[in-house]
């Protein structure tokens, strides 16, 4: 791929990642007596009408949607949908540092694993090498004052979110070339709202009504789930799946920055030392591992 489409694609991923490491910042602005289940479905909800809307204003984008592949489509979007109920379930079951860790931290051992064994591209050792420092980092970031409790359960549940992520990323790198990025990522998170949407009517929702919540929604939605993934999806066009993957470690980064300047959370060796290891290991796959592979 030509070296200026990858470069901005690489730019694409991480500042996707940026804006999903505002979603811990955004979520304080919300009571303490919401349902975690409810914002993954409300996010997703939020995010489809903003990628659809955003789908909408070019014809050549409208009129993609009829000729998108269904199959990949219809799984991308249900992996997806899967990955934003599990994760907020499995933060709640093993806590949010183990939970976080594994789920972000196997993501990019999942889509290597996928790419290996569904089209045979295997990861030179740098890569690998690269890849194992920054998921190292981000296990320092999400445990540096972690004291809630696990469960196997829960383990499970991240491991199980992780792969979902994985194969959303795949999916959507596979149908990436056949349709412009924008209806691509409309039409997959339209599938992920219709699958979870039930959810509403099962948990209570009154929480959502104060006017800072429903802010704080808009913004998780708008910005941290449509802007994000129509830049993630644009940027799967021109990276590989593992590689974006990968790259989305920068979001824990993001989230311990904001979560110190704006939150207040006190600085500590641990969370300076696996920053620096997840853009250690980022610079190795981006710039240093790319030279052998693309």
């Amino acid at each position: 791929m030509a070296l200026p489409n990858r470069i901005l694609g690489i730019g694409a991923v991480v500042l996707a990642a940026f804006l999903w490491g505002t979603t811990g910042t955004l979520q304080t602005f919300l009571p303490d007596g919401r349902e975690p289940l409810a914002v993954g479905t409300l996010r997703l909800l939020i995010g489809a009408v903003s990628l659809l809307a955003l789908a909408s204003i070019r014809p050549e984008t409208r009129r993609a949607f009829t000729t998108l592949p269904l199959a990949p489509i219809v799984g991308a979007g249900a992996a997806i949908g899967l990955y934003n109920l599990v994760f907020f379930w499995a933060v709640t079951e093993a806590g949010v540092g183990i939970g976080t860790a594994i789920t972000i931290g196997s993501a990019p051992v999942w889509a290597t694993l996928f790419e290996g064994a569904f089209l045979r591209r295997w990861p030179t050792g740098l890569r690998v090498a690269g890849q194992a420092v920054s998921i190292a980092g981000v296990v320092l970031l999400a445990l540096a004052g972690s004291g809630g409790g696990t469960s196997a359960l829960g383990v499970l549940l991240a491991a199980t979110a992780g792969a979902s992520y994985a194969a959303y990323s795949l999916l959507t790198s596979a149908v990436g070339p056949r349709a412009p990025s924008a209806t691509v990522a409309a039409a997959t998170f339209s599938v992920a709202a219709l699958m979870t949407l039930p959810v509403l009517f099962l948990v209570p929702l009154g929480w959502l009504w104060h006017p800072q919540s429903l802010v704080a929604m808009l913004f998780l939605g708008v910005g941290a789930t449509g802007v994000a993934y129509a830049l993630y999806t644009w940027g799967l066009k021109h990276v590989a799946a593992s590689t974006a993957v990968t790259l989305a470690l920068t979001e824990p980064v993001t989230a311990w920055v904001l979560a110190t300047v704006v939150v207040g959370e006190p600085l500590s060796t641990q969370k300076v030392l696996g920053a620096v290891l997840v853009l250690v290991g980022l610079t190795v796959v981006t710039v240093f591992a790319s030279r052998r592979q693309g």
